[in-house]
């Protein structure tokens, strides 16, 4: 599931193709609510092609799930052609700004000239309030997490601590030990910003920037067919490399406000960084996968660096 980019920044940071589709697009139904209005499922697979073809599968209307919408599911793989003449891609001037490694930026800018060769029209646009996305994401986000993780209570099912002596200390335990630690810091998060006194300033707020954060999209939607990004700012950190949560957060910022706005969103291998893998972030128009996967074929076709394996470790 994909709320904030965990289907893009995993498949960015391991070079293999992920796509987040529109909000709808697939059934939520059986997967664990962490927020409601954000959490989209998707495929992790190894190119364009395979994307596809799990698409056709999981998309649809669901019974189970009210939010899924009552739209016909087309075939994707005859999405599947090498042909972008013509076809307007945006870049967004505020996701080519501080905080991108040197390197990433480079190998994006290749794949912008890469599509340029292939017959694809590049213009600089602007997403005005991405700078408030990461901000209010960690405020609907959490929010919304808080209500829905609630349930996980010992009673009911999940995890249950055996050595409790009354229920309010069994649901205690239950969720001091069943919830990990940045769960935990995002569950009192998201109490805080609902309580009294602070839904107003912070909740509601925040709703009004999501509001429109999703405007920019369609104001710059109206003159480009899909909009072009780095998937993540820097490649995949060290496994043992110990950062700050903040940090952390930060590196979201090119993949949240997809989710933000509902929109579909496909990582694409693009190249190396020190031997490490880069992706690329195709957006497109709310239920257009079709144009998403045409663009992400071509690339992929062109470039072939889906087949290409990044040595173990890079070179870090």
């Amino acid at each position: 599931s994909d709320t904030g980019g965990s289907i893009r920044q995993p498949a960015s940071f391991n070079g293999v193709v992920g796509i987040k589709p529109t909000y709808g697009r697939v059934s939520r139904y059986g997967c664990v609510a962490f927020a409601s209005s954000l959490d989209q499922i998707g495929p992790v697979t190894r190119d364009v092609t395979d994307a596809a073809i799990v698409l056709n599968t999981i998309c649809g209307v669901d019974a189970h799930d009210s939010t899924s919408l009552p739209v016909d599911v087309p075939d994707f793989t005859k999405a599947l052609r090498q042909d972008v003449k013509g076809l307007r891609i945006g870049l967004p001037k505020e996701y080519f700004g501080e905080g991108i490694d040197a390197k990433v930026k480079e190998q994006i800018m290749l794949a912008v000239e890469k599509y340029k060769e292939l017959g694809a029209e590049v213009v600089e646009v602007s997403l005005p309030h991405t700078e408030y996305a990461v901000i209010t994401y960690y405020i609907i986000a959490p929010a919304e997490a808080s209500a829905n993780l609630a349930r996980y209570d010992g009673v009911r099912y999940g995890y249950r601590n055996k050595d409790a002596k009354s229920a309010p200390e069994m649901t205690k335990l239950s969720r001091t030990e069943g919830f990990g630690s940045e769960v935990k810091r995002r569950i009192m998060l998201g109490t805080y910003v609902l309580s009294s006194g602070y839904y107003d300033a912070y909740y509601k707020k925040a709703m009004q920037v999501r509001t429109l954060i999703r405007k920019d999209f369609d104001e710059v939607f109206k003159n480009v067919d899909v909009l072009l990004t780095p998937t993540s700012p820097v490649t995949a950190y060290p496994l043992d490399g110990k950062m700050d949560p903040l940090a952390i957060y930060m590196l979201d910022v090119t993949t949240i406000p997809v989710n933000m706005a509902g929109l579909p969103g496909i990582s694409i291998p693009c190249g190396f960084a020190d031997g490490m893998p880069v992706g690329l972030q195709l957006i497109g128009k709310a239920l257009d996968e079709e144009t998403l996967l045409r663009a992400a074929y071509t690339f992929e076709q062109a470039t072939e660096f889906h087949k290409a394996v990044a040595p173990l470790g890079g070179n870090k």
